[in-house]
């Protein structure tokens, strides 16, 4: 599929949805899409477009959305679709006691020949090139035999997608999916929701604790305690660690939330940036020679609460493109600097920070325990 490689890196939205609504348009047997969020905009009407032709043609098309982020589509959204062949499920299905368990993961798999993994949704404001228009994310398009163990987990979430979530699910250690190498210099990593290490945190962990060059590009980041110590390990044992941040926000509350940890990684010797011109939405965690592209922000909700989907990747073109994205994303960025940085921060503001964190990091999975209910 690829001229050059296994994988096709696409670093704006206009690079992303082309490359899916012409996956779709080729396809000939099975589509599987999975998505957060689906907008009822230009960019969700010709995606819902290429996938009812596809369904009309005979294609045997699946649809996996979370219930919480499509809520805002009309009830007939998806009628033609339907009408046509096409199979649709929504994840979790709305009610108090079953939101907390979320299926975060962004997936579009096409004849088990191509897939595409990574941060974008389906939604306009993505469309651009995330400096002059639209959100700054990441995706790639893979091929190989890593498709069929992709498509294998979609299979897996949809047959569950209606399926109530046990009681106290995230208060008891469940069995995380082991990582998977389906073919060499790619690795699948699933996260589930559930006490215990998943194989994205073990990955993490593992590749940390011998890395002497770290770069994290996340938008949402609120590591817990062992993997916050494994990133400011890198530091004290001579390497180089640099964390990309947003400037501007969807989430205000992350931010605070995030900001509260940086004269604490500051101090350690971690570099701070923060990406200026458009929202910061990639996932891109870049450690000596391995990088990790998908779903999965470094934070308490997907690291523990979410369904997400991280793929690691460790050929030569991949990490050659994570270092060329990284490098064009710092040039957009400012440093924060910790003198400045610190004496910025009234009492006021730290206040709200902590309140931040205290909410994301203690109250959420608090909370996000006692209401998962029984069957």
């Amino acid at each position: 599929m690829f001229s050059h490689s296994a994988s096709q890196w696409l670093t704006t939205g206009d690079d992303a949805f082309a490359a899916m609504l012409g996956a779709i348009s080729q396809a000939q047997r099975e589509i599987r899409m999975e998505m957060y969020i689906f907008e009822d905009d230009s960019i969700g009407t010709a995606i819902r477009n290429a996938l009812v032709l596809a369904a009309k043609r005979g294609v045997k098309v699946q649809l996996l959305l979370d219930a919480l982020g499509c809520e805002a589509l009309p009830n007939n959204y998806w009628d033609d679709f339907t009408q046509s062949g096409g199979i649709y499920r929504r994840f979790n299905p709305l009610e108090l006691r079953r939101l907390p368990v979320r299926n975060h993961r962004k997936l579009l798999v096409c004849d088990s020949d191509i897939a595409f993994v990574g941060g974008f949704n389906i939604a306009a404001h993505y469309e651009g090139d995330g400096v002059q228009r639209g959100w700054r994310d990441l995706g790639v398009g893979l091929c190989g035999p890593i498709v069929p163990a992709l498509a294998e987990s979609f299979d897996q979430l949809f047959a569950t997608a209606e399926v109530r979530p046990k009681r106290f699910t995230n208060l008891r250690r469940v069995e995380q999916p082991p990582a998977l190498d389906p073919q060499p210099g790619c690795q699948l990593l699933l996260g589930v929701p559930g006490r215990g290490r998943s194989a994205i945190q073990s990955s993490l962990i593992r590749d940390l604790s011998h890395a002497e060059r770290v770069r994290l590009v996340v938008p949402y980041f609120l590591p817990g305690a062992r993997l916050r110590r494994a990133i400011q390990g890198v530091v004290r044992r001579g390497g180089r660690v640099q964390l990309l941040m947003p400037g501007k926000t969807d989430v205000a509350l992350s931010k605070l939330a995030a900001q509260s940890l940086y004269s604490r990684l500051l101090r350690s010797g971690i570099e701070i940036f923060e990406y200026q011109p458009q929202i910061l939405h990639a996932k891109l965690f870049w450690i000596d020679d391995a990088v990790y592209v998908g779903s999965s922000n470094l934070d308490t909700r997907s690291l523990h609460l979410n369904y997400e989907l991280l793929v690691r990747l460790t050929d030569s073109h991949s990490i050659q493109a994570a270092q060329a994205y990284v490098e064009d994303s710092l040039r957009f960025s400012l440093p924060i600097d910790p003198i400045r940085w610190r004496q910025s921060r009234s009492l006021w503001t730290r206040l709200h920070e902590r309140w931040a964190f205290l909410l994301l990091a203690r109250l959420d999975p608090l909370i996000a325990r006692w209401l998962t209910p029984s069957e």
